[in-house]
């Protein structure tokens, strides 16, 4: 019998074909937490293990990216007890600026087969590139950074393949909104997410990425991408083509269950307050006033996503009554986004262009005032996500943000631009 790739990895890590609803114990290649996270890690390793060492100096890293660059004496001292214990332990260590620990991640350290565990539920953005990765609790981490090791129940899968091709400033944030939108907040519980098709295959490592990240939404466990020739480019542009390996399912692997959809009937979606899943096409919201469009997060804020907002934004103005926050997701991002004139562009077109991070995200550094309605490329739009209960966040792709932000309202970008 065929495999999925979740069981394919899996098995590899176990030395033996494992199967779906099996628990295994297996080696982690690598994990991480953030300054929201690795403090009560750190603690579980302290109190509960007897021990601060880790189990690998070159296996664990850590992140400032929640709160960043620092908002109050509190978290500046949280920020200062993390440093000492990278220092202690020779770990990597990100800094205020340096950017989102997913983003980073992908960048670095995220390969093919590889097992990742982070501190975040979004850790599952690194399946773009083929990696077993997924997000757990700070006690769970705080144990695999001591043991190097933890268990699993291995998932089933569901397969949902895309043929055809997205329509003009249709991305794949609108896909798989429409896809959390049919199938709900539960629909993929605990599940493998296997994305498939000319469609995906079509896609760049950047686009497979924002549906990787968002597979929690559907309460995955994981979300993965085939590790094809697109994601061979991105791990050598990134010095590290050494560590590609292919990894596709195989044609008779067995799903739990399959979705198959056509590209062209996606078209720009709006998620609405106060769930992921309560979706509706983007023309549904037309003339809905919005007091700030957000543009960034380990969703949505990486090279690409700039250079669409910016082509859009080109020799234009956000709407006088309409915000503007722009956050690139790392400092390899910013730094590019420079170098191609892009960062200059949305200055000029009046946005608020932050240091790399996770910001309006959560409502550490970027909040919204009472009844304001921000709209976001972010995965998440809970009831006081941006720190605010008062407040409603609706969700969007990088296109439909950044035409939004120049009419001041929610628009469907295919009607204006």
């Amino acid at each position: 019998m065929g495999k999925t790739m979740a069981e394919k990895i899996l098995s590899r890590k176990c030395g033996r074909d494992v199967e779906p609803g099996e628990l295994v114990v297996c080696e982690v290649d690598m994990t991480f937490a953030h300054d929201g996270t690795m403090p009560l890690a750190i603690q579980q390793m302290k109190n509960e293990l007897g021990t601060t060492k880790v189990f690998d100096s070159c296996k664990v890293a850590g992140f400032c990216d929640h709160a960043s660059p620092s908002p109050s004496s509190h978290i500046s001292n949280v920020h200062t007890m993390m440093r000492e214990f990278a220092r202690e332990n020779c770990i990597d260590f990100y800094e205020n600026g340096d950017g989102i620990c997913h983003q980073i991640v992908l960048e670095r350290y995220a390969a093919p087969y590889k097992v990742i565990v982070g501190a975040d539920s979004h850790t599952c953005t690194h399946g773009a590139v083929g990696a077993f990765a997924t997000g757990m609790g700070s006690t769970d981490v705080g144990a695999i950074m001591v043991y190097g090791k933890t268990w699993f129940k291995v998932p089933e899968s569901m397969k949902i393949e895309v043929d055809g091709e997205l329509g003009e400033w249709v991305t794949s944030k609108d896909l798989f909104l429409s896809v959390v939108g049919d199938i709900k907040a539960d629909g993929a519980t605990y599940m493998s997410m296997e994305f498939v098709g000319k469609c995906i295959d079509d896609m760049e490592v950047e686009q497979r990425a924002t549906l990787t990240n968002m597979a929690i939404e559907a309460g995955a466990k994981l979300g993965l991408c085939k590790a094809d020739d697109k994601v061979k480019e991105f791990l050598r542009e990134y010095g590290r083509g050494d560590e590609f390996e292919e990894l596709y399912p195989d044609d008779d692997a067995e799903y739990l269950s399959e979705i198959f959809i056509d590209a062209q009937d996606i078209e720009p979606m709006i998620a609405y307050p106060h769930r992921v899943d309560n979706v509706a096409p983007a023309y549904e919201f037309k003339g809905m006033h919005i007091d700030q469009v957000c543009i960034g997060s380990c969703t949505n804020g990486r090279l690409s996503d700039l250079e669409i907002a910016a082509q859009i934004l080109d020799g234009e103005e956000v709407c006088k009554d309409t915000r503007l926050v722009v956050y690139p997701a790392s400092r390899s991002v910013f730094i590019k986004a420079v170098e191609r004139g892009i960062i200059e562009k949305l200055l000029e077109a009046g946005a608020a262009v932050c240091a790399p991070g996770c910001g309006f995200c959560i409502g550490r550094t970027v909040a919204l005032g009472d009844g304001e309605k921000a709209l976001s490329t972010q995965n998440r739009n809970f009831k006081g996500r941006m720190g605010n209960e008062n407040a409603e966040i609706y969700l969007s792709s990088v296109p439909t943000a950044a035409a939004s932000a120049l009419y001041g309202e929610i628009v469907d970008p295919r009607e204006v631009l």
